[in-house]
């Protein structure tokens, strides 16, 4: 993608802004490198191509950022949803230990899944048949689980739905962002090779010049 891979991205487009503007605000590089082509216009493209490549820059990072916000919304849900699961499941299984039937009902009858997707339908039916049943909720009273905790459960189920929906959401946006940003860096960093080129060509006579563009002159 560039022609410096020891450099980041951000320090490879402040180094293209600032040869960008040097190239304009020098006397002798400018009169040199108009001769070569490099005339108003010309950098204009440049100049142009460096602006699309910093804000598709920008935006991927802000993309990236709004990714981790929403991950660590999910994991924060994800975690009170478990640790309020774990404490009714414990519960539950001592009241029903000897009612397989309403163990099954409940998926207390195995082991929880580690799949997101199967994990979350376990919790989500523990919690679908509890609140359906005055029977068993009459039950779980015994051990202090109330209506309304079983209620809070299955909201929680829902929001953790909601969290991993706006995530995976950011996580396309971000990689598309990613594509964008990628594309536009590798077309500003095409245009400036040819620009440090043609630079090296026309300040040969003058190559301490160079450093002014960004460009590092053995001495």
């Amino acid at each position: 993608m560039s022609s410096n891979p020891k450099k980041t991205e951000s320090d490879l487009l402040e180094q293209y802004r600032v040869a960008l503007e040097n190239v304009k605000k020098q006397p002798q590089i400018a009169t040199t490198m108009v001769e070569y082509g490099y005339d108003d216009p010309t950098l204009a493209v440049g100049k142009n191509l460096w602006e699309y490549a910093q804000t598709t820059y920008e935006n991927n990072k802000l993309e990236d950022d709004e990714t981790s916000e929403a991950k660590q919304e999910l994991d924060r849900l994800k975690a009170e949803l478990s640790e309020m699961y774990w404490l009714h499941r414990k519960k539950a299984r001592v009241v029903f230990r000897d009612d397989m039937v309403t163990l099954s009902k409940l998926e207390l009858h195995r082991s929880l899944p580690d799949a997101y997707a199967a994990w979350l339908e376990a919790i989500r039916k523990f919690y679908t048949v509890a609140q359906s049943s005055d029977e068993i909720k009459q039950k779980m009273l015994r051990l202090k689980v109330t209506d309304e905790e079983l209620s809070s459960g299955s909201e929680k189920v829902t929001a953790v739905e909601g969290a991993r929906a706006d995530y995976l959401r950011e996580v396309g946006e971000s990689q598309d962002a990613t594509k964008v940003k990628d594309k536009a860096i590798t077309e500003i960093a095409v245009w400036m090779r040819e620009f440090y080129d043609v630079a090296r060509i026309a300040l040969e006579d003058n190559p301490q010049l160079l450093e002014t563009l960004g460009l590092k002159v053995r001495s």
